[in-house]
């Protein structure tokens, strides 16, 4: 049935406004539910806010709890063309004097010249890892490395030969390499290091696998007096002298020998390396701490805040939860400890001073100061104290609070599902007003046409009387 839009036809009388005025009354309790659900609204935004300015705080107060922060490094080299180095974390500082006396090599061999179509023959090579002794007239298998044999055709080319040696995975690499005697198959290991040589035995297809004839030109196996290669480059670990100490290394790279650095010989030669706490690091990792924490404090100052001369409330103006946070952590960031002794044990002695509106300022020259004292420094932030966890440095509180906002069941997670509630209860309130009302209206609509109706037909009464008693006056 077609809804009627208009009532009052039947006798010139219109009761739309009416009827208007009558649902519009009904739907107040509405327009009251959409404003609270709008206020809600904003109030869960204004959270999802601040809980990004809350992870921001953790993530920078996490940084300030880890080792590898407060054991950050510089090192230099007073002569990078023989040593370089890198910094990574230790406790280790001062200068070291490296005397690089040899550098790691790989065993390198060159079989004699022929010319570029030569065809060396049938049969097989085979490649084994191992170590030589100083005179080459004993060999040691290599550890966990089983030899490897390669399959040489009658036609196949010095190409076609370094290119199946290549692909066997023996721990060797070869090369055609051209010169003014002729073309030669060059082999080489894959790593450096005394322990990663090689020996190369041939089962030659004519029958002698020794005469430096056919394939047995590519032999090599000085122990049982077989060099139809040549070794151009015996292998050999790297040595270095560090403040007096021998270290002996397979690689050119040395990790281990001072905690938190890295070196790579390139030449031998004497050179100082110098280390020391990377400061800079340190300083930006407490600037970027100030930051995140700054931003949280501005944000909280304006959610809760109440504007006297536009007389507006912050959408969190007067919220328990949003007071208590900042509460929180406000009181952890005035806090101190006893883990850092009695110099550095709070941040205005470290330079971070906090304002009377809660942010805080860094003062560079404290700052400074503060840094030759690291280890203080370290416990002002990072300490941990089993026994009093309100002890704890204050990087470690204050991440430990944050964290317990943001769980699953923390104080922020628990408010923002409050409001997520009320916002779905506030719309499913809303829908059945909004069906109470579409009743109110049909029923009230139907009310007034039928009025409407009766009042035409009156009229039409009316009408017929008056002309009846019309006719009768004459």
């Amino acid at each position: 049935m077609a809804s009627v839009t208009q009532v009052g036809i039947g006798n010139n009388t219109s009761y739309e406004s009416l009827i208007q005025g009558l649902v519009n009354a009904e739907r107040t309790p509405i327009t009251q539910l959409q404003t609270r659900a709008k206020t809600m609204q904003t109030q869960l935004s204004a959270f999802g806010k601040l809980q990004s300015a809350i992870s921001a705080v953790r993530d920078a107060a996490a940084k300030l709890t880890r080792p590898d922060t407060w054991g950050a490094l510089t090192a230099t080299s007073s002569d990078t063309s023989a040593l370089t180095v890198t910094a990574g974390t230790g406790t280790a500082g001062g200068n070291f004097s490296v005397a690089v006396t040899q550098i790691a090599a790989s065993q390198t061999l060159a079989s004699p010249a022929v010319s570029a179509d030569t065809k060396l023959g049938a049969g097989t090579l085979t490649i084994q890892l191992g170590k030589w002794n100083a005179d080459q007239t004993g060999f040691t298998p290599k550890s966990g490395a089983t030899a490897v044999n390669v399959s040489i055709g009658a036609d196949d080319s010095l190409t076609t030969i370094r290119d199946k040696i290549n692909s066997a995975g023996a721990g060797v690499v070869a090369s055609v390499v051209n010169d003014s005697s002729g073309s030669r198959l060059v082999m080489r290991s894959s790593l450096t290091g005394e322990s990663s040589a090689f020996r190369v035995t041939v089962a030659d297809g004519d029958g002698n696998n020794s005469d430096a004839a056919g394939l047995s030109r590519l032999a090599f196996d000085p122990s049982a007096g077989i060099s139809s290669m040549g070794q151009t480059q015996a292998a050999q670990n790297a040595k270095a002298v560090i403040n007096g100490l021998p270290v002996n290394s397979e690689s050119n790279t040395i990790e281990s020998a001072i905690d938190g650095l890295s070196m790579t010989l390139l030449k031998p030669a004497t050179t100082t390396v110098t280390m020391n706490q990377d400061k800079d690091s340190i300083k930006k990792t407490i600037n970027e701490f100030v930051t995140a924490y700054n931003a949280f404090v501005q944000l909280t100052r304006d959610q809760l805040k109440y504007d006297d001369s536009t007389k507006t409330a912050g959408p969190l103006q007067g919220d328990s939860t949003a007071i208590g946070m900042q509460s929180q952590l406000r009181q952890i960031m005035s806090g101190s400890t006893t883990l850092a002794g009695n110099t550095y044990n709070r941040l205005a002695a470290v330079g971070l001073d906090i304002q009377s509106n809660g942010t805080i300022t860094v003062n560079d020259t404290k700052l400074n100061t503060a840094l030759g004292h690291v280890t203080d420094m370290k416990q002002l932030f990072m300490g941990l104290d089993t026994g009093n966890k309100e002890n704890s440095g204050i990087a470690q509180r204050l991440r430990a609070a944050a964290d317990e906002m943001l769980s699953f069941d923390g104080s922020l997670s628990t408010r923002q599902k409050g409001l997520q509630s009320r916002i779905k209860d506030n719309g499913e309130r809303q829908d059945k007003l909004e069906d109470r009302v579409a009743l109110i209206e049909k029923r009230l609509r139907a009310q007034y046409t039928a009025l409407d109706k009766t009042m035409g037909k009156m009229n039409q009464l009316s009408s017929y009387v008056s002309q009846q008693m019309t006719l009768l006056g004459r």
